[in-house]
């Protein structure tokens, strides 16, 4: 990596970062050199710098200004100053004003964490809507080593301290190879300006706190601090490679995608040296925090839950399912008479008249339609419903027919009931309700059929 010491940097040095930043770009990234870019620009130093390199080599580029109205006058200075730089060097430029103590409030979401969301959205849609091929930032070496620390101070595993990545999906950040002393002394000698954020100067963000005390105390332990730093990034990437190429053969022996979630086998995890480690590598993206409270889940009574934001983790006998909540939410689908056809949740369902019926099957019943009172109502089942099997005496309750079938709280939450009023016609997929089949009164059968 192309990072230069803590000492004052040669004039050479300078001279060559130009040619060391084409170097790096032929190397590591020339799918930039023939592609349209947008780069990411604040008017700080960083983004005015990788602005000016990649102007410098020729490459085909357009300007991304977001003003977060943050800072008043200083943050309209900044939206001036990128607009003057756009129009000095002709290239285009494009200002975007966000309202970003609103969005915050109203998504409950630390300022930081909101310009960050509204910043990466308009990124992606001026991409699609103008064909950028790549959107650039101008992270740099320091950056890498201020959130290593941040990451460590919180806890976290490996993914947090092998860094920022330099590419994530159209987002590249070709200057992590530099730090931000070069960048500086290849700024005053080509004698850019830039603008400089006040609220840098903040103490009260983690981020400049890190900066301004924790990182040049580092620093001054060893005058190639950060040089090293990186190499040992460098090795926490490659094992983050190995760990990543062992978790895909391990995923294959645990992890069963069925259409109602994730499934992970609880013995072949138990089975290994570290199942606290592998249950995070397997569910570090869904976004669970407590790992230890999961790890215990392995040894939980069925029916054990833990959320997250966006996903449940269920225990159920010797596995583990993983679901969306949204895809747990009830729902009722009334279905009136005269219709033929409907997507449903459990597929495209059909219902018809016809004088040639065949036997059930799970994906088709044969009813007599003169027993039925429309609308037909399409449900999950909940707790209580009873039915009267088809070919049985008496009814039963779903609950007790579930358990006798062995099927897992996934399996059940899974089950849809086609209803006539309160009476079960199907358990869809498995069992016809014995008060609707055909007999030798019946005048018109109706075939309902559910197909995916």
């Amino acid at each position: 990596m192309l990072v230069c010491s803590e000492e004052q940097p040669t004039k050479l040095y300078i001279y060559a970062m130009l040619e060391d930043f084409k170097l790096h770009i032929e190397k590591n990234f020339p799918f930039l050199q023939d592609s349209k870019l947008l780069i990411a620009i604040s008017g700080g130093l960083d983004s005015v710098v990788l602005a000016h390199l990649c102007k410098q080599l020729g490459f085909n580029v357009a300007l991304a200004h977001c003003n977060f109205n943050l800072r008043g006058k200083e943050s309209d200075d900044d939206e001036s100053f990128v607009e003057n730089l756009a129009e000095v060097w002709d290239v285009e430029v494009f200002i975007q004003n966000f309202e970003t103590t609103a969005y915050a409030d109203f998504n409950k979401l630390s300022i930081q964490m909101a310009a960050r969301e509204l910043r990466y959205q308009w990124f992606d849609d001026l991409s699609l809507q103008l064909d950028f091929d790549y959107v650039l930032t101008a992270h740099h070496a320091d950056d890498e080593l201020e959130t290593f620390i941040i990451n460590l101070s919180r806890g976290t595993g490996l993914d947090g301290l092998k860094g920022i990545p330099e590419v994530n999906g159209i987002i590249v950040r070709p200057l992590l190879a530099f730090s931000r002393q070069v960048i500086e002394a290849y700024a005053n000698d080509q004698d850019l300006k830039w603008r400089e954020d006040s609220s840098n100067q903040s103490s009260k963000y983690l981020r400049n706190k890190i900066r301004m005390e924790v990182v040049p105390a580092l620093k001054a332990l060893d005058t190639n601090f950060l040089e090293r730093f990186i190499s040992t990034q460098d090795h926490l990437k490659e094992s983050a490679q190995i760990v990543e190429d062992q978790m895909d053969e391990f995923a294959d022996k645990v992890v069963t995608i069925k259409s109602n979630g994730m499934y992970l086998n609880i013995s072949e995890i138990k089975a290994t040296t570290a199942p606290k480690a592998y249950l995070y590598q397997l569910l570090k993206d869904f976004g669970f925090t407590d790992w230890q409270e999961i790890h215990e889940l392995l040894d939980a009574q069925s029916g054990k839950k833990i959320f997250s934001q966006d996903y449940r983790l269920l225990k159920d006998r010797d596995q583990l399912i993983l679901s969306r909540l949204n895809e747990l939410e009830s729902v009722e689908i009334f279905i009136p008479a005269g219709l033929n056809q409907i997507d449903t949740p459990v597929g495209n369902m059909t219902m018809e008249l016809t004088d040639s019926p065949e036997d059930n099957s799970d994906d088709v019943i044969y009813v007599d339609a003169d027993k039925i009172n429309y609308p037909l109502i399409l449900r999950q089942w909940q707790k209580g419903d009873v039915f009267f099997p088809i070919g049985m005496k008496g009814k039963k309750k779903l609950s007790k027919y579930f358990k006798d079938e062995k099927l897992s709280v996934l399996d059940k939450e899974s089950t849809w009931l086609l209803c006539s009023g309160e009476d079960v016609i199907w358990i869809i997929g498995r069992r016809a309700d014995d008060r609707f089949k055909l007999n030798q009164e019946t005048k018109q059968i109706l075939k309902i059929s559910v197909h995916s």
